[in-house]
Protein backbone atom coordinates (compact mmCIF):
# COMPACT_ATOMS: atom_id res chain seq x y z
CA UNK A 1 0.00 0.00 0.00
CA UNK A 2 1.03 3.38 -0.95
CA UNK A 3 0.31 6.36 1.53
CA UNK A 4 -0.69 9.89 -0.34
CA UNK A 5 -1.17 13.36 0.68
CA UNK A 6 -4.16 14.56 -0.95
CA UNK A 7 -4.88 18.60 -1.53
CA UNK A 8 -8.68 19.92 -2.47
CA UNK A 9 -9.27 23.25 -3.20
CA UNK A 10 -12.17 25.81 -2.98
CA UNK A 11 -15.50 23.92 -3.87
CA UNK A 12 -13.81 20.44 -3.52
CA UNK A 13 -12.38 21.65 -0.13
CA UNK A 14 -16.23 22.83 1.39
CA UNK A 15 -17.86 19.92 -0.22
CA UNK A 16 -15.32 17.97 1.89
CA UNK A 17 -15.14 19.71 4.89
CA UNK A 18 -11.36 19.20 4.48
CA UNK A 19 -8.55 20.76 2.76
CA UNK A 20 -6.06 17.91 3.18
CA UNK A 21 -6.50 14.46 3.20
CA UNK A 22 -4.04 11.09 3.68
CA UNK A 23 -4.99 7.73 2.12
CA UNK A 24 -3.09 5.18 0.98
CA UNK A 25 -4.02 2.60 -2.58
CA UNK A 26 -2.71 0.06 -3.80
CA UNK A 27 0.52 -0.12 -5.71
CA UNK A 28 -0.75 1.14 -9.21
CA UNK A 29 -3.40 2.90 -8.58
CA UNK A 30 -4.12 5.83 -11.23
CA UNK A 31 -4.86 9.09 -10.02
CA UNK A 32 -8.42 8.60 -11.57
CA UNK A 33 -9.53 5.27 -9.26
CA UNK A 34 -8.44 7.81 -6.62
CA UNK A 35 -10.49 10.54 -7.71
CA UNK A 36 -13.53 8.26 -8.09
CA UNK A 37 -12.81 6.42 -4.28
CA UNK A 38 -13.42 10.09 -3.00
CA UNK A 39 -16.72 10.87 -4.88
CA UNK A 40 -17.35 7.60 -2.80
CA UNK A 41 -16.53 8.72 0.21
CA UNK A 42 -17.51 11.90 0.06
CA UNK A 43 -20.43 12.09 -2.39
CA UNK A 44 -21.27 15.73 -2.81
CA UNK A 45 -17.44 15.58 -4.58
CA UNK A 46 -19.38 13.85 -7.74
CA UNK A 47 -21.18 16.56 -8.93
CA UNK A 48 -17.92 18.15 -10.31
CA UNK A 49 -18.39 14.17 -12.60
CA UNK A 50 -15.51 15.02 -14.99
CA UNK A 51 -14.67 18.32 -14.98
CA UNK A 52 -12.27 17.93 -12.31
CA UNK A 53 -8.55 18.46 -13.12
CA UNK A 54 -5.54 16.31 -11.48
CA UNK A 55 -2.22 17.28 -10.02
CA UNK A 56 1.13 15.44 -8.52
CA UNK A 57 3.57 17.19 -7.62
CA UNK A 58 2.25 20.46 -8.73
CA UNK A 59 2.33 19.03 -12.15
CA UNK A 60 -1.19 18.35 -14.37
CA UNK A 61 -1.46 14.99 -15.22
CA UNK A 62 -4.19 12.93 -16.64
CA UNK A 63 -6.52 10.31 -15.05
CA UNK A 64 -4.29 7.11 -15.89
CA UNK A 65 -1.28 8.68 -14.05
CA UNK A 66 -0.27 6.59 -11.31
CA UNK A 67 1.20 7.92 -8.45
CA UNK A 68 4.53 7.02 -6.44
CA UNK A 69 4.95 6.60 -2.15
CA UNK A 70 4.60 10.04 -0.90
CA UNK A 71 3.79 11.76 -3.87
CA UNK A 72 1.19 15.03 -3.35
CA UNK A 73 -1.83 14.82 -5.03
CA UNK A 74 -3.82 17.47 -5.88
CA UNK A 75 -7.94 17.67 -7.29
CA UNK A 76 -8.22 21.06 -9.68
CA UNK A 77 -11.85 21.84 -9.26
CA UNK A 78 -13.35 23.49 -12.54
CA UNK A 79 -12.85 27.26 -11.67
CA UNK A 80 -13.61 30.71 -14.40
CA UNK A 81 8.49 23.49 -11.82
CA UNK A 82 11.82 22.85 -11.47
CA UNK A 83 12.88 24.37 -14.62
CA UNK A 84 15.23 27.20 -14.99
CA UNK A 85 12.96 30.81 -15.91
CA UNK A 86 14.15 32.87 -19.16
CA UNK A 87 16.00 35.58 -18.17
CA UNK A 88 12.98 37.68 -18.98
CA UNK A 89 10.51 36.53 -16.46
CA UNK A 90 10.27 38.71 -13.38
CA UNK A 91 8.68 38.97 -10.25
CA UNK A 92 6.15 36.34 -10.37
CA UNK A 93 4.03 36.93 -7.03
CA UNK A 94 1.26 35.60 -5.04
CA UNK A 95 0.32 37.94 -1.63
CA UNK A 96 -2.63 38.89 0.43
CA UNK A 97 -1.33 42.59 0.46
CA UNK A 98 -2.79 45.16 -1.82
CA UNK A 99 -0.58 45.22 -6.18
CA UNK A 100 1.36 47.79 -6.51
CA UNK A 101 0.99 47.92 -10.16
CA UNK A 102 3.81 51.49 -10.23
CA UNK A 103 6.26 48.43 -9.22
CA UNK A 104 5.10 46.08 -11.52
CA UNK A 105 6.03 48.65 -14.07
CA UNK A 106 8.97 49.67 -12.56
CA UNK A 107 9.95 45.44 -12.85
CA UNK A 108 9.85 45.38 -16.36
CA UNK A 109 10.74 48.88 -17.35
CA UNK A 110 14.39 48.27 -19.52
CA UNK A 111 16.31 50.87 -21.90
CA UNK A 112 15.68 48.27 -24.41
CA UNK A 113 11.99 48.99 -23.67
CA UNK A 114 10.27 50.90 -25.86
CA UNK A 115 6.28 50.18 -24.77
CA UNK A 116 5.17 49.27 -21.50
CA UNK A 117 1.53 47.96 -21.75
CA UNK A 118 0.25 46.72 -17.98
CA UNK A 119 -3.26 44.90 -17.38
CA UNK A 120 -5.30 45.06 -13.68
CA UNK A 121 -8.48 42.85 -12.57
CA UNK A 122 -10.27 44.85 -10.30
CA UNK A 123 -13.33 43.24 -8.13
CA UNK A 124 -16.48 45.39 -9.44
CA UNK A 125 -19.76 45.87 -8.04
CA UNK A 126 -22.43 44.63 -10.23
CA UNK A 127 -22.47 41.26 -11.80
CA UNK A 128 -24.62 38.88 -13.51
CA UNK A 129 -27.78 41.19 -12.20
CA UNK A 130 -26.49 40.72 -8.22
CA UNK A 131 -24.61 43.34 -6.27
CA UNK A 132 -20.98 42.13 -5.34
CA UNK A 133 -20.06 43.01 -2.10
CA UNK A 134 -16.71 41.20 -2.22
CA UNK A 135 -14.65 38.86 -3.77
CA UNK A 136 -12.21 35.88 -1.93
CA UNK A 137 -9.59 34.28 -3.87
CA UNK A 138 -7.54 30.83 -2.85
CA UNK A 139 -5.04 29.44 -4.55
CA UNK A 140 -2.78 26.43 -4.67
CA UNK A 141 0.17 28.74 -4.39
CA UNK A 142 2.89 25.92 -4.90
CA UNK A 143 1.27 25.32 -8.18
CA UNK A 144 -0.46 28.36 -9.06
CA UNK A 145 3.30 29.95 -8.89
CA UNK A 146 5.09 27.20 -11.25
CA UNK A 147 2.16 27.73 -13.85
CA UNK A 148 2.43 31.61 -13.78
CA UNK A 149 6.19 31.24 -14.49
CA UNK A 150 5.76 28.92 -17.28
CA UNK A 151 3.49 30.99 -19.20
CA UNK A 152 4.96 34.15 -18.91
CA UNK A 153 7.80 31.94 -19.83
CA UNK A 154 5.44 31.57 -23.11
CA UNK A 155 4.73 34.76 -23.57
CA UNK A 156 8.57 35.60 -24.38
CA UNK A 157 8.65 32.47 -26.18
CA UNK A 158 5.85 33.53 -28.69
CA UNK A 159 6.50 37.43 -28.91
CA UNK A 160 9.96 39.35 -28.98
CA UNK A 161 9.31 40.69 -25.61
CA UNK A 162 11.90 42.43 -22.81
CA UNK A 163 10.38 41.73 -19.23
CA UNK A 164 7.17 40.22 -18.09
CA UNK A 165 6.18 40.58 -14.61
CA UNK A 166 2.64 39.16 -12.69
CA UNK A 167 1.29 39.41 -9.48
CA UNK A 168 -1.96 38.33 -7.93
CA UNK A 169 -3.86 38.32 -4.67
CA UNK A 170 -5.64 35.73 -2.48
CA UNK A 171 -7.78 36.39 0.19
CA UNK A 172 -10.88 39.01 0.44
CA UNK A 173 -10.20 42.09 -2.41
CA UNK A 174 -12.87 44.37 -2.00
CA UNK A 175 -14.68 46.51 -4.42
CA UNK A 176 -12.60 48.40 -6.61
CA UNK A 177 -9.61 46.70 -5.75
CA UNK A 178 -6.93 44.75 -7.81
CA UNK A 179 -6.99 41.13 -7.84
CA UNK A 180 -4.31 40.66 -10.76
CA UNK A 181 -2.23 42.47 -12.28
CA UNK A 182 0.66 42.10 -15.59
CA UNK A 183 3.18 44.13 -17.39
CA UNK A 184 4.58 43.57 -19.94
CA UNK A 185 7.81 45.64 -21.71
CA UNK A 186 9.00 45.25 -25.44
CA UNK A 187 10.72 47.21 -27.88
CA UNK A 188 7.75 48.21 -29.73
CA UNK A 189 4.11 48.48 -28.94
CA UNK A 190 2.70 45.57 -30.61
CA UNK A 191 4.58 43.04 -29.16
CA UNK A 192 3.31 44.43 -25.28
CA UNK A 193 0.09 44.09 -26.11
CA UNK A 194 -0.21 40.74 -27.80
CA UNK A 195 2.03 38.86 -25.05
CA UNK A 196 -0.03 41.33 -21.94
CA UNK A 197 -3.22 39.61 -23.55
CA UNK A 198 -2.10 36.15 -23.90
CA UNK A 199 -0.57 36.13 -20.77
CA UNK A 200 -4.22 37.35 -18.60
CA UNK A 201 -6.07 34.74 -21.08
CA UNK A 202 -3.72 32.02 -20.22
CA UNK A 203 -3.98 32.52 -16.46
CA UNK A 204 -7.22 32.41 -16.41
CA UNK A 205 -7.68 28.91 -18.28
CA UNK A 206 -4.67 27.22 -16.63
CA UNK A 207 -3.51 28.57 -12.77
CA UNK A 208 -5.08 26.84 -10.17
CA UNK A 209 -6.18 30.16 -8.29
CA UNK A 210 -10.28 30.18 -7.77
CA UNK A 211 -12.68 33.00 -6.80
CA UNK A 212 -15.64 33.02 -4.30
CA UNK A 213 -18.22 36.17 -4.90
CA UNK A 214 -19.57 37.32 -1.87
CA UNK A 215 -22.81 39.10 -2.94
CA UNK A 216 -26.27 40.36 -1.05
CA UNK A 217 -28.19 37.58 -0.37
CA UNK A 218 -25.20 34.76 -0.87
CA UNK A 219 -21.96 33.72 -2.39
CA UNK A 220 -21.01 31.69 -5.02
CA UNK A 221 -17.75 30.20 -6.70
CA UNK A 222 -17.05 32.18 -10.10
CA UNK A 223 -15.21 29.93 -13.06
CA UNK A 224 -12.00 31.30 -14.49
CA UNK A 225 -9.43 28.84 -14.29
CA UNK A 226 -10.06 25.54 -16.37
CA UNK A 227 -10.28 22.07 -14.79
CA UNK A 228 -7.46 20.61 -17.64
CA UNK A 229 -5.34 23.33 -19.79
CA UNK A 230 -5.98 23.32 -23.40
CA UNK A 231 -3.44 23.24 -26.04
CA UNK A 232 -1.21 25.52 -27.13
CA UNK A 233 -2.00 26.79 -31.09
Amino acid sequence: MNKFTIKLFATLRERAHAAELTREFPDGTTVGEIWRHLVGEFPALGGHHNSVGFAVNQEYVDESFKPRMGDEIAFIPPVSGGTDTPAYVGKITIARHPIDLAALEREVADPAAGAIVSFTGTTRRDNAGRVVIRLEYEAYEPMALSEMRKLAAEAGARWKIVRIAIAHRIGVVEIGETSVAIAVSAAHRAEAFEACRFAIDRLKEIVPIWKKEHFEGGEVWIGCQTSHPPALE
